[in-house]
């Protein structure tokens, strides 16, 4: 049977000494998770009945998902680092358990593996609702199965390293912690926290790393400034969002041997739903999204659900095995996106709200959303959902919320809103910052005194997309000028970088619109510049430019 646990069960018997996180063997994460199962039917957890872990990276994850999966149970993976207001949120919703972190290892019996099927639920992804909240995709077991036990976009032995970097809130953890344990590979967990491209280029080199899964905007950070450190990896998968053409033929130059994966999929079809394996750059001008991984179909159809033509321009439809159930508790949505496969009788189709063309090669280009859905730094983002949240502002009148390019060449969040009463962008992100996730957080927010319209009376998001908005008025601190070379230098490299005409030594390098990515560039150039290594903890913890310089004065005198 093609579960979690079965497919867990092979992998013990044929590799109980191999070694599959960590230090731990799969003999002993067996016992582990066997304990864990027990424990949890002895708090009564019922069957499909969700779990919510909100731990950081460590190997005790993959021991707490698969204890809650063999006592019969779905997981609920949660961002450690989300506003307690939106972890309350996303717990009433599901009616999940919360497993703490000291809950994980437990002396108790083991227990048997619950009795579930293909159908059962494996794990609960939330994403991004247009309705201004997070909707909750139903995954059985059967779509984890299709993603990862045998298929024909990646290859997995014993001998095989994967890398497990995304977070759990993230549906390529799904890849990542399933595609080791349930192929008797072993999985390299990243140090907690916010790791620089830098940093977990290097932990993968040092740990042996021969798969890896970035998104788009980390794979072209790692390309930019850490590819040597990938002379290891075989198998590279990037996806979450449109991959740059110059980057995956440097990445292939440089790494012979090396397979890239362009991924596309929404959540709803379990991560993937069509994969392109490169070994050399791509003749084409966009880098094609391939063709539907095993297990999967497509469809491309125009507005009455009929296919288009081959090069013709149709809406995506995914169908096959990794097909969500729906959505929780949401029959209405779950009818309006999940379809009746005009092809298959009794078979469902996924409409993702994606535009795609079929190339005379029989693959796929992406060509966009055909809604106001967004990707930013590979997730999903409904802008009504954010702009749900300002308009919670007492003072806040009017909201839009758009994806914008930055420089590091992928996009950010801008909102731009009206106010009856003077209400500063500091003040609206802290609290945005109290409600959701960091990822929905705009990068900047800027007062107009009217939302644009179009000639029809729409709200014209493509004017408010073309808006330049950096400012110094999105920071709380009163203008300071640089006053030593150090500070000057870092100053001039912010305002490159954020595309700002000037900074202040105490302005708040995320207040201007930063994000890890952006950061991950200022690093980079010190390295480069100064020599000098900062890690990207260092740098959320020390955001201006008078407590970074501060910083690089103590690592030089230690050098």
């Amino acid at each position: 049977m093609r579960t979690i646990p079965a497919l867990f069960a092979r992998v013990v018997a044929a590799h109980p000494d191999r070694v599959a996180v960590g230090t731990t063997t799969y003999a002993e994460l067996d016992d582990a998770s066997a304990r864990l199962a027990g424990a949890l039917r002895a708090r009564g957890l019922r069957r499909g009945q969700p779990v919510a872990v909100a731990l950081e990276r460590s190997p005790l994850v993959p021991v707490a998902l698969l204890g809650i999966v063999r006592a019969g149970g779905c997981y609920l993976g949660l961002d450690p680092g989300d506003p307690p207001a939106r972890r309350a949120a996303l717990l009433a919703d599901s009616g999940a358990l919360l497993l703490g972190g000291e809950e994980v290892l437990v002396d108790g019996p083991r227990a048997a593996d619950a009795d579930v099927g293909p159908e059962d639920l494996a794990y609960l992804a939330y994403t991004s609702g247009s309705t201004g909240a997070p909707k909750g995709v139903c995954v059985p077991h059967r779509a984890v199965a299709r993603l990862v036990d045998a298929p024909d976009f990646l290859t997995t032995t014993p001998d095989d390293v994967l890398l497990q970097h995304a977070p759990l809130a993230f549906d390529a953890s799904t890849l990542e912690v399933w595609g080791a344990l349930l192929n008797g590979a072993r999985l390299a967990v990243a140090p907690p926290g916010e790791l620089s491209p830098a940093e977990l280029a290097a932990f993968a080199r040092e740990q042996g790393v021969t798969t890896a899964w970035l998104t788009a905007g980390l794979f072209h950070q790692v390309v930019d400034t850490a590819l040597a450190d990938l002379r290891g990896v075989r198998q590279l998968v990037a996806g979450g969002d449109v991959l740059s053409p110059a980057h995956v033929e440097r990445a292939l130059r440089a790494l012979p041997g090396l397979v890239l994966v362009n991924g596309y999929g929404p959540t709803e079809n379990t991560t993937f739903t069509a994969c392109h394996r490169m070994t050399a750059p791509p003749t084409t001008a966009t880098v094609p999204i391939g063709t539907p991984i095993r297990g999967g179909g497509v469809h491309l159809l125009d507005a009455d659900l009929r296919p288009v033509p081959d090069g013709e321009v149709g809406e995506l439809h995914a169908t096959g095995d990794g097909l969500a159930l729906g959505y929780l508790g949401r029959p209405d949505l779950t009818a309006e996106r999940f379809l009746p496969d005009p092809t298959t009788p009794g078979a469902r189709m996924y409409r993702t709200g994606d535009l795609a063309r079929r190339l005379p090669d029989g693959v796929l280009e992406f060509v966009g959303r055909a809604d106001a859905q967004v990707k930013v730094r590979g997730f999903r983002v409904e802008p009504a959902e954010v702009e749900a949240q300002l308009l919670r502002h007492p003072d806040v009148t009017g909201a839009a919320v758009v994806a914008q390019a930055d420089s590091s060449g992928g996009r950010r969040l801008a909102a731009f809103y009206t106010a009856e009463h003077p209400v500063s962008a500091p003040e609206l992100r802290r609290a945005l910052a109290e409600r959701l996730p960091r990822h929905l957080v705009p990068s900047t927010l800027t007062r107009l005194p009217a939302l644009p319209l179009t000639p029809s009376g729409k709200l014209d998001r493509a004017a408010l997309a073309a808006t330049p908005v950096r400012t110094r008025a999105d920071v709380d601190a009163d203008y300071r000028a640089p006053a030593s070379e150090r500070e000057r230098w870092l100053a001039q490299l912010w305002a490159d970088v954020l595309a700002v005409d000037a900074v202040g030594v105490d302005d708040d390098f995320f207040e201007l619109g930063g994000h890890s990515l952006l950061a991950s560039r200022i690093t980079a150039e010190i390295a480069g510049e100064r020599g000098v290594f900062v890690r990207a903890r260092t740098f959320y913890e020390n955001p201006t430019v008078a407590e970074l310089a501060e910083h690089l004065d103590v690592l030089e005198e230690s050098r």
